[in-house]
């Protein structure tokens, strides 16, 4: 999965998910659970669903909608969605049940059940501005139910019953003829209604995880097949104010598939990939989440309809590349966690530095390594990275019980770090590797055998994978592991970054009077009631250089006297403000105050680039060629 909220990007994305250990067989028979979804049918956004498990042996049944989704680590209680769940028997009377929580009915006197129907909410509505949170699912993995659009996620419609997650499934979803459908999702057949408005399609899924693996698009959609190499390509985009076309996406997704297939070599093994775009506007009753979540064998993704064309294919670029590249990570190589997932209590693995972090270190390198981004704009995203990883989340926090512990405060603040630091994390593995084998040896290479070793149907355990990989590769390997990934102890890049002849260095930039090197120079005191400068105003040059402090107290600007009411007006202005402009403050340091009556001169600040080392020694570039390849290099 991969999230993006303002600066920071941060995902979400499914694992492959095996037969419950504990598994029991609860019906006389192996018929599959029939399902159906009637989309021709929706009542105040709600579409109606029908569940139908066949006849049950035993007195009662537990059902579910998940509360969590395979690799979310959020909690998104799906069940929260569902209104007025009703079990009939075999004579159409209502069976008793009983709502046990927020995703789970208790159905008694189940040997009667013939099925349960009820209607389903979409998330899409229900969203706030900001979209990450816990009242609604991410958006890629929520639910939409609109007249021209339908984002069947669907662990957001259909449940399992509680011992059954590996019957077969059969679902018949029901819509207008005139929409276009689009999933990757076994069909089995089409029928069309008498009149010819409607148009049922029929799909088969082996076990429920199949089908939380296939999300499913319908409605007013715009489509794109060709093939990349050997893959099917299907680009399925849905833009409200038809502002982008599948057509003029498919270059982009072309050439990115296409290196990524060169990057991967024999290690992909699909044959086809479904890309589901919707792009928002964000307004209400849009998604405010933007992002993707990935499946097997296909993604979700929301982005901006807003965006130009070429900000749209550099997010579609990065944002679906680190979704395909799932397919390494935790898609082959996971663990029993991962494998023997539980919808309604998971355990978590240890590894998000792998699932996620090397996922998108993979993400980002590709395109220098294959020529599509220059090795300068890498180094950049590099740099950014550190210093969003620095600035924003705990640095000394033990990567791995980060990850077991996901759900929890104050590991969960810190989940989203795994797309800074985790990416960083499997860079400098990738240095190492390539330094202790003379450029023979990668991450990826060790993904690699990884996968050999394990796969899709053959679990890691999870305690285990670190001795595993230092016996396979180095013992440098192992202490770096140990101590900065298992251990608290920070990374220094530049260490890392010197063997293959790059410095980190601090450099003087232009700014804004908002702003500086260590972030936005203002706090505010909501209960005192008063607007401050934070320590980052030490970091911008024409605070600095007028004598501006740490903690002072802005009583007024420019003659208004501030407020918490009017602060963020008063801020908002200052972006205006231009360079020979005279401005007037009023301050409050340890009581007394202080004016400031001056001209606004141009504002500096500093920060760090990561540039090639005049000084590198050849050993140390051609660890670079190998590192980024030739073609990258400048």
């Amino acid at each position: 999965m991969k999230h993006i909220i303002s600066a920071a990007a941060i995902s979400i994305l499914l694992f492959a998910c095996g037969a419950s250990k504990n598994e029991t067989n609860d019906l006389a028979s192996a018929n599959p659970i029939v399902t159906a979804i009637d989309l021709t049918q929706v009542k105040d956004d709600k579409a109606p669903v029908i569940i139908n498990p066949g006849r049950f042996t035993i007195d009662q049944a537990i059902y579910r909608l998940p509360r969590i989704i395979q690799g979310s680590y959020a909690v998104n209680d799906f069940g929260k969605y569902i209104d007025a769940l009703k079990a009939y028997d075999y004579d159409g009377n209502l069976l008793p049940t009983v709502k046990i929580d927020d995703n789970t009915w208790q159905i008694n006197n189940a040997k009667q059940l013939d099925k349960l129907e009820y209607y389903v909410n979409d998330t899409f509505e229900l969203e706030k501005q900001g979209g990450i949170g816990e009242e609604v699912p991410f958006s890629p993995g929520g639910t939409n139910i609109s007249s021209e659009n339908y984002v069947l996620n669907l662990h957001g419609f259909i449940g399992y019953f509680d011992s059954l997650k590996n019957a077969q499934y059969t679902l018949d979803v029901t819509a207008p003829a005139n929409f276009i459908r689009s999933s990757a999702l076994q069909n089995t057949n089409m029928k069309s209604s008498p009149d010819g408005t409607k148009i049922t399609t029929s799909y088969f899924a082996p076990r429920y995880f199949d089908i939380t693996d296939n999300p499913m698009m319908y409605g007013k959609l715009d489509v794109e097949e060709f093939m990349v190499g050997d893959i099917k390509i299907v680009l399925s985009v849905y833009s409200p104010n038809n502002k982008h076309k599948a057509s003029t996406l498919k270059e982009t997704v072309f050439k990115m598939m296409e290196a990524q297939k060169s990057y991967l070599g024999d290690i992909n093994t699909t044959s086809r990939y479904d890309i589901y775009l919707y792009l928002t506007t964000r307004g209400e009753g849009q998604p405010k989440g933007l992002g993707a979540l990935e499946h097997h064998t296909s993604t979700v993704a929301v982005l901006s309809e807003n965006s130009s064309k070429e900000r749209l294919a550099k997010s579609v670029t990065d944002v679906i590349a680190h979704e395909f590249f799932h397919i390494v990570t935790p898609l082959t190589v996971h663990s029993e966690d991962v494998h023997y997932f539980d919808y309604n209590e998971p355990t978590f693995s240890k590894h998000l530095w792998m699932y996620e972090g090397v996922t998108e270190y993979f993400a980002q390198h590709f395109q220098a390594y294959e020529g599509l981004v220059t090795a300068e704009d890498y180094y950049k995203e590099i740099n950014k990275q550190i210093r969003i990883s620095q600035r924003y989340y705990d640095d000394l926090m033990s990567f791995t019980e980060m990850s077991e512990n996901v759900l929890e405060t104050p590991y969960k603040e810190n989940y989203s770090n795994v797309y800074q630091k985790g990416a960083l994390i499997g860079m400098c593995m990738d240095i190492l590797l390539r330094e202790e084998s003379n450029g023979n040896r990668s991450m990826l290479s060790l993904m690699k055998e990884l996968s050999n070793t394990y796969g899709i149907n053959k679990p890691f355990d999870d305690e285990s994978l670190f001795e595993e990989i230092v016996q396979m590769t180095y013992p440098s390997i192992g202490e770096f592991l140990n101590t900065h990934v298992v251990g608290k102890t920070a990374i220094d890049y530049g260490l890392f970054l010197e063997k293959v002849g790059l410095i980190i260095k601090d450099i003087q930039v232009e700014t804004n009077f908002i702003q500086s090197g260590s972030g936005v120079v203002f706090g505010a005191d909501p209960e005192k009631e008063i607007l401050f400068f934070s320590e980052a105003v030490s970091d911008n040059t024409f605070w600095a250089d007028n004598g501006v402090q740490a903690n002072d107290i802005i009583k007024s600007v420019n003659g208004t006297v501030i407020s918490m009411q009017n602060a963020r007006a008063v801020i908002g202005q200052m972006y205006g403000w231009k360079v020979d402009d005279n401005i007037s403050i009023t301050l409050e340091r340890d009581g007394k105050e202080i004016i400031l009556e001056t001209k606004l001169t141009q504002p500096y600040t500093t920060t760090t680039e990561i540039a090639e080392d005049e000084n590198a020694s050849a050993a140390q570039i051609n660890l670079r060629k190998t590192w980024l390849n030739s073609r990258s290099e400048s």
